[in-house]
């Protein structure tokens, strides 16, 4: 059994025991059809409703089959890292003074966290799920028993750092940042000059959370990367944030223009860095891809192997110190990591590991698909 057919077994086992466990009033807002595309497709990385059944409308034994699906999706290390952002939902709730609401009850909730699945999850069978909520968004497909997609898999932090007892403060994504700074200033001037395509950095990722990357793609407002339209106080909100938050970052027309996606990769490509940095690099995609269970992490990783290296670059816009507000981007035909570290002072990290070929495997259902009209 290859590796990908093992792990979408697993998988299959997690979610029919998670199925089983619920009522009928549960598992008609957990389990859609497959394909629901326009569903399926909608991804979020904020506290807003992400779709499906969330963990705070579930019974303690349903809470931890809802955790061992998702740790079916993660190695160790990725599946501690999400928890671990979930359980920062408490740490940002007191760093806010415990009165966030965005029209709930309590506006940073750990349990506010969704799972859905479309479609039956045989163990031969073509469906998907994910899981969602604030800062966490992992999504699978499955097609004919065979793991076929595991993009987006967006993990944030907020705060990026927070004090522990003892001498190390807590600070979930690191991994990505601190090496990420490392090999973009051990560039020498002419490397900087293709890397560093702004000096201010964008207040978001800037691809958001678009299900489809169009050439020209740019930043987008808060409000617009929520479920719907927010009521009208917290709307307002939304709006006082952007405008401060682009007040701070201060990006000109030509910044939006340089940051904005492309097809074709744009920034230093790792051909034209030194081994020592290749080095660096690849430890660093690394660090995005061994989110996924080892056996999985491995094809991913070929994505960047040998000569596949070459074609990543990397484009960095905003400050090199530690505190400076900072975004960055691996790009190659295969793969896309994005990062910004941007808000509450540069204390507020949001990551994404992408297909820029399409997520959601959509070109494996494509195939699939035309390969079932017949």
């Amino acid at each position: 059994m290859s590796a990908r057919r093992e792990v979408a077994a697993r998988m299959a086992e997690a979610a029919a025991r998670l199925v089983e466990a619920l009522d009928d009033t549960q598992r008609a807002e957990a389990v859609w059809s497959f394909p629901s595309d326009a569903e399926r497709r909608s991804w979020f990385y904020t506290p807003t409703d992400h779709g499906g059944l969330p963990l705070g409308r579930m019974t303690p034994p349903q809470q931890r089959m809802a955790f061992q699906l998702m740790a079916t999706g993660l190695s160790m290390a990725g599946y501690v890292t999400a928890t671990t952002i979930i359980g920062l939902e408490n740490v940002l709730d007191r760093v806010e003074g415990f009165n966030a609401s965005w029209g709930r009850p309590r506006g940073r909730d750990p349990q506010l966290y969704f799972v859905r699945l479309f479609g039956d999850p045989a163990a031969d069978g073509t469906w998907s799920w994910r899981v969602g909520g604030h800062h966490v968004s992992l999504s699978f497909t499955i097609v004919e028993g065979v793991l076929a997609g595991t993009t987006p898999l967006f993990l944030g932090a907020d705060p990026a750092s927070s004090p522990l007892l003892g001498p190390h403060p807590l600070r979930p994504l690191e991994g990505v940042e601190d090496l990420a700074r490392e090999l973009t200033r051990s560039l020498d001037a002419d490397q900087r000059r293709r890397a560093l395509v702004a000096s201010r950095a964008p207040t978001d990722l800037v691809l958001v959370n678009r299900a489809e990357l169009h050439d020209g793609d740019g930043p987008v407002p808060l409000r617009d990367i929520w479920r719907g339209r927010l009521a009208s106080e917290y709307d307002e909100l939304a709006i006082r944030v952007q405008a401060a938050a682009d007040e701070a970052a201060g990006l000109t027309a030509a910044d939006v223009t340089a940051l904005s996606w492309s097809s074709t990769p744009k920034g230093l490509a790792a051909a034209d860095m030194t081994a020592p940095q290749r080095e660096m690099l690849d430890m660093l995609l690394r660090r995005y891809a061994e989110r996924l269970p080892d056996e999985v992490a491995a094809d991913e990783c070929a994505k960047f192997a040998g000569a596949a290296l070459d074609e990543v670059h990397l484009l960095w816009a905003g400050g090199l110190e530690p505190g400076e507000p900072h975004y960055y981007r691996l790009h190659s035909p295969v793969l896309l990591a994005e990062y910004d570290n941007t808000a509450r002072g540069a204390n507020h990290v949001h990551t994404v590991w992408r297909d820029p070929r399409g997520d959601f495997a959509d070109d494996v259902l494509a195939m699939h698909r035309r390969s079932h009209d017949h």
